[in-house]
């Protein structure tokens, strides 16, 4: 009989459902006579309210009104509120978890949210469950202080900063297990130049011709239009495709603007399931700086333009871009088409970003970590400390 293991996700944007879908995959590629990985959307039986607020509320806020998200953000960094609103939402989501825990009887419990932190350990308890749980916290370098108020669970980090950083909380050394981050297994090689050039005819792109990719993630980059008109207007010798994922809005004004002024050069796309090969087609990326997508840019070996990020949740993101000289973060829409320009005419100052990229050393996290997931509680075969990754900061 299969052991089960839950992977717990909640859909604020896609930095926690990326990495929980990649060990999801890799563990029923490797393991699929022993385990059956079952991901679990935390929030699927709560109340629709209180889904409005968390997953429509984030989104809304990241597009409409970053600076309340931040000042959020920031108020639930005090203890007292972060623990009040973590109470709030577990007892929201609760029955729905404490069924599909008693009913299936997961082996392992993976968590990708620190909302799923206390509903998870208030099931146990109360059932004197002896389950295995380990936290992924997937801001791999500026990391919430919500995620570490439970001491006794085990965790799962992506730099020496955030594990610096549980220390400092109060969690001990043994509990903290540094990684590099986890992305989809096909992110661990990049295209040859030949298979760039048949995917580039594939998709109507031009072999011959630079491409500037425009992506913020599952609901679109924020000030896309802004974004989009500045490059469109200003960039005449290279192809544009925009991913304007579930932004409607984006992707409507997008396909007026090719339409009415027949811009040939751009390419526009709603959610697609091809991000990989649009990665690989491109030259330039222009993002904002989610950690999933940040992550992606890089080990497909193209330069990131930065245009914006979440304060205080994606500041280690930009940091460590810019700190490294891997990218590059513009936050003047103005400055853009000018930067654009910069980097496709000069190719002594493109190849230096590229190989400061090689020079990180970056690698997929995602067999390491699920390996860990997977044995960590058996004891004849625990990983060693000595696996730990570490990145250049």
């Amino acid at each position: 009989m299969k052991g089960k293991i839950f992977l717990l996700y909640i859909r604020t944007g896609g930095g926690h459902l990326a990495p929980a879908r990649a060990i999801a995959n890799y563990t029923d590629k490797n393991y699929p006579d022993d385990l059956e990985p079952v991901l679990i959307d935390g929030l699927s039986g709560a109340p629709e309210s209180v889904r409005i607020i968390v997953e429509d509320g984030y989104r809304i806020l990241q597009n409409h009104a970053k600076w309340y998200y931040e000042m959020l953000y920031g108020v639930n960094k005090i203890i007292g509120i972060a623990k009040l609103n973590s109470l709030m939402v577990s007892r929201a989501i609760k029955p729905l978890l404490e069924e599909r825990i008693l009913n299936e009887k997961p082996a392992k419990i993976v968590i990708f949210h620190f909302f799923l932190i206390e509903p998870i350990f208030g099931i146990l308890k109360k059932y004197n469950l002896d389950i295995p749980v380990i936290s992924v916290v997937t801001d791999p370098f500026t990391a919430h202080p919500v995620w570490f108020l439970n001491k006794v669970q085990e965790y799962i980090v992506f730099s020496s900063r955030v594990k610096e950083y549980a220390l400092r909380k109060g969690i001990s050394k043994d509990k903290v297990h540094q990684f590099p981050f986890v992305l989809d297994e096909k992110y661990s090689t990049a295209l040859k130049q030949s298979e760039i050039t048949q995917l580039k005819i594939k998709y109507d792109f031009d072999p011959l011709k630079k491409m500037i990719l425009i992506i913020g993630g599952g609901d679109g980059i924020p000030k896309g239009k802004e974004i989009l008109r500045k490059l469109i207007f200003e960039i005449k010798d290279a192809e544009i495709a925009i991913v304007c994922g579930k932004n409607r809005e984006l992707f409507d004004f997008a396909n007026r603007l090719r339409n009415n002024n027949f811009f040939l050069n751009l390419k526009v796309f709603t959610y697609v399931d091809f991000i990989y090969e649009l990665l690989n087609m491109s030259d330039l990326v222009v993002t904002k700086c989610g950690a999933s997508t940040f992550m992606e840019v890089l080990l497909s070996r193209k330069i990131p333009i930065v245009n914006s990020y979440i304060w205080e949740q994606e500041k280690g993101n930009v940091e460590f871009l810019t700190d490294n000289n891997l990218g590059i973060y513009e936050k003047r829409i103005g400055k853009l088409p000018e930067l654009v320009q910069q980097l496709l005419a000069d190719n002594q100052l493109y190849d230096s970003y590229i190989s400061n990229i090689d020079k990180a050393n970056l690698i997929n996290g995602t067999p390491l970590v699920c390996e860990f997931i997977v044995n960590r509680w058996k004891k004849e075969s625990i990983l060693p400390d000595s696996h730990v990754y570490q990145s250049k900061e």
